[in-house]
This record gives structure tokens, sequence and C-alpha cells, in this order.
């Protein structure tokens, strides 16, 4: 990451608006920011922290107020704004936070909102990308990759932070540690493995728990001595041993439930033999008994018979009077229906006199049938009046239906005139719709010929990542292929010069006696060289040419490819810029669903068209049905008239003919009424007359009929008439007399029963005393066989389940064992972790060992070789365990001491290694983000000229890797030595910033 340009605006000691162009300070890789105690040179690096995290540093958090200078115009708004680059991108931030600001009517405050922005800047120049605090966020987040306290920790180095971190405890460096490394998924496994320890424990104490309860529960079923005198397993659940001891237990109360079974068994046995003599006895006895119950019985039912005799010879004379007077039964009949019937005709002819005139009440039939006569003429001459009358309803029933349409026509003009009242607001509403639609079309078409250029640059990014990919893998193949070639020509060489050594003798092998030496001439050879045993020929020398030719085709190859693959990922570089594919990817999704809205959007406009289509005609027709029902008014103002003449002349006739009647139809049911009771009692009249005379015949039928049958009156026959009910209930009774006088004789005729009669009484009571104790002895032993059976049963088959739960723990206990064991290895409390040291200090001590590897690097040259740090996992004191210790390594005694013995200046440069080696760890741990820019906040006060050179040469070197160091300190030595500076200047109206640079005025 580095910063380009930072601006504030009445920000801490500001009060108006600054800037820092970190462009060019960075020019020189090392740069000043100084000024007075209090003129806000820390601020400068709050703002950094504050535009990119929305807060600033810990120590020096706080609330809204402290953000904003106490020296700025109320109505200026506090902002700072930076521009930085980040993973290839150019960033711009800027924040304002809440504040308070007078009302610009009336009097007091009103709160203004936080507020962010993020823009971008690509090859059309600045674009927006978000003002949402939270994407915002986690948009810096990501490019960082550091949280805020590790930005602060990295980039913003507080060299007293490091300080109190070299002299600090254990305990208070694994903090810090753990909060810079985000250690806290290692304290998750150690959670999460005691988590699943305590899991595992529950289970097999569960289990264990279980398995007690279930030898508890055979206990009782194997009752008070079930197991023998043994007592019950004492171990308590998720010790060893307990699944053991329960088994063993159910065995032994198993043996003694089947023993006490067989015994039981056989006094069930003995118990059943028993009952069943008793029973055959009782059964015997009972049969005694029963016989000379029956003959008991059957004496006395005789006795019962013979006191009933004249009972039975009255019922029979009874009956026989009833069949006397049954012959006469149809002339009573006759005579009763012909009695009712003529006293009916009486009470219709009474009834009907009681409705007639005074003046025809005492008439004759033949009289009131000729009234009735009289009464249907006059009824007659009322019809023309009836016509006239039902004419006159017909005209008040046309003048209502005109007043109903007139009523339905004054609700059609009230509605069609509300629903153009609302014409123009839905007409425009439609028009509206269609012009959205027209819009979105257009914006369709416009995102169509993104989505192309956005997809292909989607492409290109996957192009470019998986390039880059296999950039990787061909860097690794040509650095295999150098050291291949690097090793070929160095065997090449190394067999060249052994040959060359050795030509001599190769030489010498081609001499002849007599023929010059072709190197020196001479014809003498007195000691030709000889050839040693591990001479290279000219062959071994050429076969290793070749190797070494072959390497170095196969270097230039790979480096021809590593050099195609750069070509292409520069190429696609350029065409995908610097935006990560699924950033593109989302753009690209985003585009196809604006898109696809869009043409939804569009698709309406035939629909929105129609919809106003419609609308117009039914526009249309409310106008013309408004018109035809102002036409139906006019015409039924017409027919009103019409119809109130026709009645007027109609109503004179008719007042004649309803005489006092309210109208034609009442004065002819008047008359109707009137003929209908008169002729009513003609018929009444008639009807009891001719009752009469038949009542008189019937009573003459009956007293012959009663005489012919034995009886002096009819109603001494009458009186002995029995009905069916009566007649069938004395038959039955002497039915039953007959068959009870025959089942008598049958039983006293017995020979079992006289026989039993004969013998002695039965003891029964004896007999059933004696089975009753049989059967309690057989019911008692039957019970007890059956606990018995019962329990050998409940403990089978409760031993069965407590050989499954055993099965069952045994894999449990063995995870359990497991995971307590690593568990207790992760925490550092158990005996095989040797240093006690839990899994985070674990591996905040790795990364520690990294931080003073790094930072070793600069201490050496800082301290010019004398000291090292070191990390020491040893054990504290006591029952401590392992801790995060560093040590220095003083190369001038060799000794190794605590940090806390370093002077004020040691501990400066040794604290400023320690966090410039912390910058490159957390930097690689968070992923690679390149720092470019750092900050180191005050501490050089501390050092000697000497030291103070050293330090800056070390900090001067970060420039070999294109870092800007930025120094904060009011050191007047680093004036001299930092020509490139970043003044602040204290005032009374608020500070400001100057920059300084070598040749600048001012």
């Amino acid at each position: 990451m580095r910063l380009h340009r930072l601006r504030v605006t009445a920000f801490g000691p500001f009060a108006g608006t600054e800037e820092a162009d970190f462009d060019a300070l960075s020019a020189a890789g090392l740069f000043l920011l100084h000024g007075p105690t209090g003129a806000g040179k820390t601020s400068v690096l709050d703002a950094v922290c504050y535009a990119l995290y929305g807060g600033v540093p810990g120590a020096r958090h706080g609330s809204v107020p402290a953000l904003r200078s106490d020296h700025a115009d109320p109505l200026t708004p506090t902002e700072v704004r930076l521009e930085f680059t980040v993973a290839g991108r150019r960033l711009e931030v800027t924040r304002r936070p809440e504040q308070l600001r007078p009302k610009k009517r009336g009097t007091g405050h009103t709160r203004d909102k936080a507020q962010s922005w993020l823009r971008e800047r690509g090859p059309d120049g600045w674009r927006a990308l978000s003002r949402s605090h939270q994407e915002i966020g986690e948009e810096i987040g990501q490019l960082l990759g550091m949280s805020k306290d590790q930005f602060c920790q990295v980039v913003l180095l507080p060299q007293g932070d490091f300080s109190r971190f070299l002299r600090a405890g254990a305990e208070e460096r694994g903090k810090l540690l753990g909060r810079l490394f985000d250690t806290r998924r290692f304290a998750a496994v150690e959670e999460r493995l005691a988590e699943l320890r305590r899991t595992a424990e529950k289970q097999v104490t569960g289990a264990d728990g279980e398995l007690l309860a279930l030898a508890h529960r055979m206990a009782q079923a194997a009752g008070d001595t079930g197991s023998d005198g043994l007592p019950l397993p004492g171990a308590a659940p998720g010790e060893p041993g307990l699944a053991a001891a329960v088994l063993e237990w159910a065995a032994v109360a198993r043996a003694g439930a089947r023993e006490r079974r067989d015994i039981a068994a056989a006094a069930a046995r003995a118990a059943e033999d028993a009952y069943a003599a008793a029973r055959r006895e009782h059964e015997s006895v009972a049969e005694l008994a029963r016989r000379q119950r029956r003959h008991a019985d059957a004496l006395a039912r005789s006795a019962a018979l013979e006191e009933a005799g004249p009972e039975r010879e009255r019922i029979r004379a009874r009956l026989d009077r009833a069949r006397a007077a049954s012959r006469v039964v149809d002339a009573l009949e006759l005579r009763e229906e012909t009695g009712r019937a003529h006293r009916a005709a009486c009470e219709r002819e009474r009834r009907a006199r009681g409705r007639l005139p005074s003046g025809a009440a005492g008439e004759g039939a033949a009289r009131l049938a000729e009234l009735a006569g009289e009464y249907r003429e006059r009824l007659g001459g009322l019809a023309a009046a009836r016509r006239a009358e039902q004419r006159a309803a017909e005209i008040a029933a046309e003048r209502a239906a005109l007043d109903r349409e007139a009523g339905t026509d004054e609700d059609v003009l009230a509605e069609t005139a509300d629903w153009l009242g609302r014409w123009d607001s839905v007409r425009a509403e439609h028009q509206r719709r269609i012009e959205e639609a027209q819009e979105a079309a257009t914006r369709a078409e416009s995102l169509a010929g993104r989505i192309e250029p956005a997809e292909r640059r989607l492409r290109a990014a996957e192009r470019r990542d998986d390039l880059t990919g296999r950039l990787g893998t061909a860097r690794g193949h040509l650095l295999r292929a150098r050291e291949q070639a690097a090793e070929a020509k160095r065997r090449w060489l190394e067999l060249k010069e052994r040959r060359l050594l050795g030509i001599a003798a190769e030489l010498a092998a081609g001499l002849t006696p007599g023929e010059p030496c072709a190197v020196c001439g001479s014809a003498e050879h007195p000691r030709p060289a000889r050839a040693e045993a591990d001479h290279v020929d000219r062959a071994a020398e050429e076969a290793a040419h070749d190797a070494h030719q072959r390497a170095e085709t196969a270097r230039e190859e790979a480096e021809r490819h590593l050099q195609s693959l750069r070509d292409a990922l520069e190429t696609a570089g350029a065409e995908a810029g610097e935006e990560p594919a699924d950033r593109l990817r989302e753009l690209a999704a985003e585009l196809r669903h604006a898109h696809a809205g869009a043409r939804a959007t569009a698709a309406g406009a035939l629909d929105a068209r129609a919809a106003l289509e419609h609308a117009e005609q039914e526009h249309a027709r409310r106008l013309e049905g408004r018109r035809d029902a102002e036409r139906r008014a006019a015409a039924r103002a017409s027919r009103r008239d019409a119809l109130d003449q026709e009645l007027h002349g109609i109503e004179a006739g008719l007042a004649q003919a309803r005489g006092g009647a309210a109208t034609v139809a009442e004065r002819a049911g008047q008359l109707e009424r009137r003929a209908a009771v008169l002729a009513e009692a003609a018929e009444a009249v008639r009807d009891a007359e001719a009752a009469a005379e038949r009542l008189k015949e019937a009573d003459a039928r009956l007293a012959d009929a009663a005489y012919r049958a034995g009886f002096d009156t009819p109603g001494d026959a009458a009186g002995a008439v029995l009905p069916d009910s009566g007649w069938r209930e004395l038959q039955h009774r002497l039915d039953r007399w007959q068959a009870e006088s025959a089942a008598v004789a049958a039983e006293l005729a017995d020979p079992d029963v006289a026989a039993a009669a004969a013998r002695p009484p039965a003891d029964a009571e004896a007999a059933r005393a004696a089975l009753e104790r049989a059967t309690g002895r057989l019911r008692a032993s039957s019970a007890a066989q059956a606990g018995a059976d019962g329990r050998c049963a409940e403990l089978d088959r409760l031993s069965a389940r407590a050989a499954e739960g055993a099965r069952r723990l045994a894999p449990l206990r063995e995870e359990y064992e497991r995971i307590a064991r690593l568990a207790g290895l992760a925490a550092g409390t158990s005996a095989e972790n040797e240093r006690r040291m839990r899994l985070e200090s674990y591996v905040l001590a790795a990364r520690l060992e990294q931080v003073a590897a790094a930072a070793n690097t600069r201490l050496r040259k800082m301290s010019a070789g004398r000291y090292t740090l070191v990390h020491s996992d040893a054990r504290t004191s006591g029952r401590g365990r392992s801790g995060l210790g560093l040590h220095v390594v003083d190369a001038w005694t060799g000794s190794e001491r605590d940090t806390a013995t370093l002077s004020g200046g040691e501990t400066f440069f040794a604290s400023l290694a320690l966090a410039l080696g912390l910058a490159d760890v957390v930097t690689d741990e968070a992923g690679g983000t390149r720092l470019d820019t750092l900050f180191i906040d005050e501490g050089f006060g501390s050092l000697d000229e000497q030291t103070l050179d050293e330090v800056l040469d070390v900090l001067d070197s970060l420039r070999e890797r294109d870092r800007a160091v930025g120094i904060v300190s009011h050191v007047p030595d680093l004036r001299r030595r930092i020509p490139v500076q970043l003044e602040v200047v204290k005032e009374r109206t608020g500070s400001a910033v100057r920059h300084r640079s070598p040749g600048a005025g001012g």
C-alpha cells in the first residue's frame, strides 16, 4: 500500500484545510515529520487511520468532539480525504464524522450524520464506488488484508508500545501477538477439544449411569437375596472397571434366581395335586345338595298349585263370557261409530247457524240454499269493476317502475361523473407507464452494449489469473532448468579441466620413437607421461559437452516459454485491468441482472398501451351512457303525465262499485263469504238430519244382537267384552299353571332326586372351605413360581441390556480417552506436554520466533553486530506454563540476558528492529499486501550520534524495497540529516503543515 495525498479539514489541531503530498515526501525514500510538542504530528497519522478504518488508534480513540478542531469555523465540516494505491488500484476515501453544526434557521444546533465516500481512478477518470460505511470498510479491509490494530502496529510503528513489548512479560506479549496474528482459531481449537472432551465424558458417564441403573433394577428384580449377599458395584459413573463389575454381579444374580425358580416349580406341582382332589370332593357334595334342593322346591311348588285352584276356575268362567260377548262386538262398534257421526253433524250445524245473519238463523236447509244463490248473482255484477281496478293497479306499478328506472339512471349519472372526474389522472398514469417502458427499452439497449465488454474483460481476468498460476510453475521450471544447465556446465568444465591436466598422457599415447613431438619437437622421448586411473578422455569430455548443450537448450526453451507466458499475462492484464476476477464476475452479473430488469420493464410497453386504449374506450362508453340516461329521463316525464290522466278517469267509476269497501276485490270478497256461509249452513242442516236417522237404525240392530247372545241388555254385553291384551293375559296364566303342574310331577318322579332326598343332608360348606384352602395354597405356589419365572426373565433381559450397554460403552470410553489426551495436550495440562504450553501459546511462540528472526537482520546492523534477539520457551517459575520469553544475546560477552537490562538507546533500536520485523511478518500473514509507506513515531532522542547513523542507514536501506519511511520526531539533529520534511506549525488559530525539501524556500 502506498499513500499519495492526505487532506484534512477542521480535524484535530488543524482549523482549516491542510494537505500532505506523500508522493513528494516519498520521492527521497526517507522523510521527517516534525514540529513542536502538541502541534499535531500524531494527528496526521490519526487522520490516515481514520480515513482507512473510520477510527483512530486505540490509545488515542475518543468521541466525535475529539476529532473536530476547536479552532474551526462552526459552519466548516470536519473531513478527512486520503488518496492511496493498494493491490494495483488507485482509490480515494473521504470520511466525515457525526458532528454538530448551527441551525440554518433559528438558534441551536443540529446533528449531521457520519458520511463516507469511496472512489476509484480508472482510464476514464474517477468513478464512485460506494457511500456505505459498511461496504467501504469491508472493501478496504479486504484490500489491505489487516485489521485496524494490525495496521496501527505495522504501518504506524508506535515505539513506546514496542518498548513495553520488549520488556513485557509472557502474558502481555501473548495478548499483543494474539491480537496481531488473530490466533483465535487456535484458541477455538482448544475450546473445541475441551468441549469434545466434556461431551465424550458426559457420554461415558451417562452410559455408566445407565449400567448402574440397570444393576439397581436387576437388584429390585432379584429380590432381597437375589445376588446371594453380593453387594452392588461401588464404582462411580466414569470410573474404569464399572462395566465388568456390573456384568459379574448380574451373572451371580441370574444363577440364584434360577435355583429359586426350580424350588418354586416343585411346590406348585404338589399344590396342583391337592387342589384337584379337593375340587372332586366339592363337586360330589355340591351335586348331592343340588338334587336335595330340587326335591324340596318341587314339594313347595305342588303346594302352591293346590292353593291357586279357585283362581283358575274364576279365570275360565271369565273367558267363557268373553267368548259369548265377541258375537255382539260388530253391533257395538257400529253403534259407537254412528253415535260419533251424529254428534259431529250436530256440532257442525250448531257452528254453521252461529255464523248466519240474525234473520236467517232459524231457516231450514231449502231457504238457506235460496239466499246463497241471491248473493252469487250480485257477485257476478262486479266483473267490470274488477277489470277497472286491475288497470288502476297496473298504472301504479308502471309509475313505480318509472321511479325505479329514474333512481337507477341517477346512480349511473353520479358514478359516471365520479369516473370522468378521475379520467385525467388515470390517463396520466397510463402515459407514465408507457414512458417508463420506453426509457427501460433505451436503458436495455445501453446495457446490452456494456455486457459484451464486461464479459470480455472477465474472460481476460480469468486468463490473467490462470496465467499467473502457470507463470509461477514456469518460473519453477526455469529455475530447475538453470540449475541443471549450471550443473551440466560445471560438470563439463570439471571434466575438461581434468582432461587438460592429463593431456600429457593423452599426447604421450600418440608418440612414435624417432619422430618429433608435436609439442616440443624433440625426437627423443625419455619419460612419456602415463595415464592415471581416473583419466578423462575426449569421449567423456564430448559427452559432458553434449549434456551441457542440451541443458542450455532446455534452459532457453524454458525462458522462451516463461517470456511467452509473461507476454500473454501482460496482454490479459492490460485488457482486464487490476480488478479481481470475482469483482468483474459480480459486475458482469450486475449488468446482466440490470439488463434483464430493463428488458422486463420495457416488455410492459405493449400492455401499457393496451391499457391506455382500453381506458379511452371506457371513457367514450361512459360519455355515451350519460347521454342515453338523460334521453330516458325526458321520455319518462312524458309517460308519467299520460298515466296520471288515465288513472283519474278510472277512480270515478270504482268509487260506486266498491260501496263501503276499500276495493272492488274487498267488496267481492264480502259477498262471496256471505254466500259461502249460507251454503255451508244449508249443507250442515241436511247432514245432521241424515245422521239422526242412521243412529236409530244402529240402536235397533244392537238390541237384537245382545238378546241372541244371551245378555239381558246391550250394556251387559259391552261389559263382558275383553280386549285382545286382556284375553291373551288370562289365557297365558292358565297355560303357565298347566305347564307348572306337569313340571312338578316330572321332578317328583325323577329317581335320582328321590334317592338324594332319602340321603342325609349334604355339608356343602365344609367341602367349599376345603376347596378354598387348596385353592389358596395353589395360588400362592403358582404366584411364587410365576414370580420366580418373571425374575429370571427380567434378569435375563436386563443382563442382555447391560451386556449391550457394555459393548456400546467400550468405543465411547476409547474415544473419550483419546480426546481427553488431545485436549490435555492442547490445553497444556497433560503430563505428556512437558513445557505445559497451550496450543495458542505454541503458535504465538512460532510467530515470535519469526518476528525475532526478521528483527535480527536489522538489529545486528543497528548494534554493529553486538545484539541478537532470541525467543525462549522455557517454563516460568512455580507451576506456570511455558511462556513467550524474549532474550537478547550479547556477542561481546557471549551471554544471554533479559531484554529489560538494555539501556534506553539500546531499547529504542531493539524495539525499532522488532517493530520492523513484526511489520514484515504480519504483512506476510495478512496475505502479503505490500506496505510501501511506514511511519516511525518518536524515540530517536535516546540515541548517540554513531547509533543514530546506523539506525538511519537501516531505515534508508528500506528504499531498496521501494519503501518510503516517515520519521515522526522533534529531535533537532534529524532536521539536518533528513532533508525532505513535513513540518507541523503550531499557531494560536490552529496548526498548519509545511513541505520542505532541498532547494525549496520557506
